[in-house]
């Protein structure tokens, strides 16, 4: 590229800066977005003397490309660049001491990459842009190339991309009346010191009306200042789509993205506003962003998100706004399972069946554990279980598994109305999906295809149809998918199933202990650490199916950006949500059904059986395996990971750049660093999909099984409040600035959302039915008491065994019953060993079974009707929201025909008063014609100059 040399950069002026670091040296014009590369300097042999220090590349201490802006400072080499790419050096004429040198292979591809680089760079200066780079005067090292948009490429790409702007037209808000009115003046008094310190619009019933952008009609629009009227945000968001664009002839590359993906660039991204802490006194949107939401001081308070929205763009505006509604919501999700939690404690005295199963005078001898080393034991040993098993296995449960279902409706149609809502303060409504840019991997694979058919094409083939890949070209992808996502799932079930193996053998290990503690403690030893075990392997596996559901994707080549996180999304959804959900379901609907029975137990091994549910049922289990893997997730991967591994990568390439910076100081370069050198120190980011993520998995862990775990919303709750704030510190502070994307919803997660809240009424459904105790109770209640009371129920529950009947080999060695045992009972409901059909299942099973089975139907029917009322009481768009929208058309028609009306006014005007003074000409001449002509030769008197008076209004 031709390096423009600017007057006054030698000498004193050599190391003057921006002083606010997000101007050019001029301190004029905006620095709207950062280009960064490294580069390492070919090595060419020069002759002493030969040459002055000026004209030698690098010496000046910056080279400004200005597209024309630097008047007589600009001075042309000639350039010429060889045919094959591999060696271009400046051919100066009468330099004599440069001599072409053949280049190392290194040095071959670092001078095609300085070529793509000068090639890029003049088509951006081409499409309209202004660039200021950086010095390369050292062997290597890290350089910046600044760019700014002026008002034309603004003006021009805003009309382009359909931006709507402020008019000059503001109307009035129709404020909500009667008791609506009276309860939201309340609530704003009550949460006056809630509301963040941020500056707000001064008259908030008034809106002002917003409009595509258009060169024509610039005249309805507000511009005060043209520098200021585009703000920020969309500068760089326009700046980034003629980066997206722009292309190179080299390599076929298209656009920033395939230059960052060949190296060629290492980054690009906007300039964050300044400092967010800091000695000065100046207030920028990211420092107050910083004091009033990035800091756990302030988690009491709402969020700016009118704020966040202006500074990080309308997609990340959402999902802040989406992750405090949610929160929002889990506050009386908590409270009622407080007082369900408490309600258990409250009743656990009073329960008739944990006080029989405790009761010692009661003496139910059950049968051994395991074969040989296991002796019989007494039910009473279980009372601690029983008891703990209240406090989530009560009636109170049912109910709370109704409230969440519905909780969960509401909650998504919440979103909704506030979402419409949003869009319409935003200027979303109406907003068109933009034409996306084909992805760098895809252009590259395309290009493939154009050269291999480029070689078999024959002269009949058509050679103006589009080249594009087809299901064909795709097809190794969707193999490679499809197979490593089974074999990802197969790989989960097959951890799960290693842990109860483990569980089995670790159990039937302690049961051999000689130590009377250890053997009396195995069910909650091996509890513990099986849950713990599952915890470890649940999180190395969410990394590893993070990396590869990105994988997978990028090998089936979606075209757009669009597509691509979509389908990233349902990919790694789907192998996060087994991966996290299937220890969890195994408990709750799979372990203790296939045990067998005395005398016919399964075995997995031999001499290992299947393990059973403690007699206080599988809820408990299931309750203690849901909260720590809940618990473990949200403090380790959410809070630790999300904290340590972006400050360890920004330490990293701070020490990296510093290394580098060592083996050779630039004494040009300012020792203040500018915004640039901050911000590209910072994190890349990478796209909302693991904040998401982690959400939409706790939204599971809250909705899916909540009937055995009723504290799982306190605890997603306290996790929230956390998590808002460094999720906000993490992108003021850690990230560098995102992009600003224009986006009216969250996408393909309301669609997850919406099937885990559906799902989660089948599964608390089933959880009731079959892993409590709920049913069975409410029989033995009403169809088998003799009095209507629960007295009886444990024993109802007890089947006898005739321990006489043990295969051999598997009876209790050296047993410390002191009576002869005869029967031992087990938990089932079986014939008893009296019975003609010793063992089989009773009446009372299919009673019990039948009865189940109708609570799931009557259940599920019941809360689906109840959410598809909620659903239909609650419009997705709030009525006044309906209404402002088609106000807004209303006035936005009137204010173009005023507008027009005006203009043609003015322009009649023009008309008529040009005749009057044509008139007025002739009459003239025909008396004074010279010495009239002589004053009228004004150029406020022609036709003309009046139209090109309106034509600048």
């Amino acid at each position: 590229i031709i390096n423009n040399y600017v007057e006054g950069t030698q000498g004193g002026a050599r190391d003057k800066a921006s002083p606010s670091g997000l101007h050019f040296r001029d301190s004029k014009r905006k620095v709207d977005y950062v280009l960064a590369y490294h580069y390492r300097r070919q090595l060419a042999r020069h002759t002493p003397g030969a040459a002055s220090p000026e004209l030698r590349r690098g010496s000046s201490s910056v080279a400004l490309v200005s597209n024309g802006g630097t008047g007589k400072g600009r001075a042309e080499p000639r350039q010429q660049q060889r045919d094959d790419g591999q060696r271009a050096l400046w051919d100066w004429p009468g330099l004599p001491g440069l001599e072409v040198v053949e280049l190392s292979p290194l040095d071959a591809l670092e001078e095609e990459r300085r070529l793509q680089r000068e090639e890029y760079e003049r088509n951006l200066l081409e499409a309209g842009l202004e660039i200021e780079k950086d010095p390369e005067n050292k062997s290597q090292g890290l350089s910046f190339v600044r760019i700014h948009a002026p008002w034309q490429v603004l003006s021009r790409e805003a009309e382009l991309l359909k931006i709507k702007m402020p008019t000059k037209k503001m109307y009035e808000i129709t404020e909500e009346k009667g008791i609506l009115k009276t309860l939201n003046e309340i609530w704003c008094k009550l949460t006056e010191r809630l509301q963040p310190q941020v500056p707000q619009q001064e008259n908030t019933k008034m809106k002002t009306l917003s409009y595509p952008f258009s060169r024509e009609k610039i005249y309805l629009y507000n511009i005060k200042d043209k520098d200021t009227f585009f703000d920020n945000a969309t500068r760089s968001r326009i700046v980034r789509e003629i980066l997206k664009r722009t292309s190179t002839k080299a390599r076929n590359s298209m656009g920033i993205g395939t230059l960052i993906a060949n190296n060629v660039y290492d980054a690009a991204y906007p300039l964050h506003d300044g400092e967010y802490e800091g000695q000065n006194d100046d207030m920028n949107e990211r420092k107050l962003l910083y004091q009033e939401w990035a800091r756990y001081g302030v988690f009491y308070k709402f969020q700016p998100i009118d704020l966040i929205r202006k500074y990080f763009g309308e997609k990340i505006g959402l999902y802040f706004a989406w992750l405090g509604l949610y929160t929002e919501f889990l506050i009386p999700s908590s409270v009622i399972g407080i007082i369900v939690f408490l309600y258990g404690c409250i009743t656990i005295e009073s329960d008739i069946p944990s006080k029989e199963m405790c009761d010692q005078r009661n003496a139910f001898t059950m049968c051994p554990l395991c074969d040989k080393f296991c002796d019989y034991w007494n039910l009473s040993s279980a009372c601690a279980t029983a008891r703990a098993s209240h406090l989530f296995d009560n009636p109170a449960t049912v109910f709370f598994s109704i409230f969440m279902a519905l909780w969960a409706t509401m909650f998504l149609e919440q979103w909704k109305r506030l979402q419409m809502r949003l869009s319409y303060f935003w200027d979303l409504t109406g907003l068109e999906e933009e034409e996306e840019h084909p992805r760098p991997e895809y252009e590259t694979k395309l290009l493939q295809k154009k050269l291999k058919n480029k070689n078999i094409k024959t002269e009949n083939s058509n050679e103006n149809e589009k080249e594009k890949l087809t299901w064909s070209d795709r097809m190794p992808g969707y193999a490679a998918n499809f197979g490593l996502i089974l074999f990802m799932i197969m790989l989960t079930f097959s951890a799960v199933f290693g842990v109860i193996v483990y569980r089995i053998t670790t159990a039937a290990a302690l049961s051999f202990s000689t130590n009377e503690t250890t053997r009396s403690n195995v069910r909650v030893t091996v509890t513990a650490t099986a849950v713990i075990l599952n915890l470890v392997v649940v999180l190395i596996l969410d990394e590893i199916y993070g990396a590869v559901a990105k994988w997978l994707t990028e090998i089936e080549i979606p075209k757009t950006e669009k597509t691509f996180e979509e389908r990233l999304i349902l990919k790694a959804f789907l192998l996060k949500f087994v991966n996290s959900y299937a220890s969890i379901f195994y408990v709750a609907f799979f372990k203790g059904r296939f045990v067998g029975r005395p005398g016919r137990y399964v075995y997995v091994f031999e001499g290992y059986r299947m393990e059973e549910c403690a007699p206080g049922g599988c809820l408990m289990e299931l309750c203690i395996q849901l909260s720590i893997i809940m618990l473990g997730k949200q403090l380790i991967q959410n809070n630790l990971f999300e904290i340590g591994i972006p400050k360890l990568k920004k330490l990293l390439r701070k020490l990296k750049d510093e290394r580098t910076e060592l083996k050779e100081m630039d004494t040009n370069q300012s020792k203040d660093p500018q915004q640039w050198d901050l911000d590209y120190i910072l994190e890349p980011f990478t796209g909302l999909t693991p904040e998401y993520m982690e959400m939409i998995i706790q939204f599971g862990f809250v909705t899916l099984f909540v009937a055995s775990f009723p504290l799982a919303p306190v605890f997603a709750l306290l996790n929230n409040i956390i998590e808002v704030r460094l999720d906000a510190k993490k992108f003021v502070t850690e990230l560098r600035r995102p992009d600003t994307v224009r986006e009216k919803d969250i996408g393909i997660w309301y669609n997850i959302l919406s099937g885990i809240g559906k799902l989660s009424v089948i599964i608390n459904a089933f959880v009731i039915a079959v892993t409590s105790d709920f049913i069975p109770r409410l029989m033995y209640q009403y169809a088998y008491s003799q009095n209507g009371t629960m007295h009886g129920f444990i024993n109802h529950t007890l089947s006898y065994f005739n321990v006489s009947q043990l295969k051999a080999g598997t009876q209790p060695e050296n047993s410390l019953f002191s009576q002869e045992v005869s029967f031992c009972r087990f938990k089932d409901y079986r014939e008893p060993p009296w019975s003609p059909h010793q063992y089989e299942f009773s009446k009372q099973y299919w009673a019990v079974l039948s009865a189940r089975l109708a609570f799931v139907i009557l259940f599920q029917n019941l809360v689906m009707f109840l959410s598809v009322l909620v659903d239909w009481m609650i419009p997705d768009i709030p009525k006044d929201i309906s209404e402002q929208i088609k106000k807004e058309k209303t006035v936005l028609v009137d204010f173009f025909l005023k507008e027009e009306h005006e203009k043609l006014k003015l322009i009649e005007s023009f008309i008529a008063r040009d005749k009057r003074k044509r008139r007025s000409g002739t009459k003239s001449k025909r008396t004074r014609a010279a010495s009239f002509s002589q004053c009228h030769r004004s150029p406020k008197g022609s036709f003309t100059s009046f139209s090109s008076q309106h034509t600048v209004v």
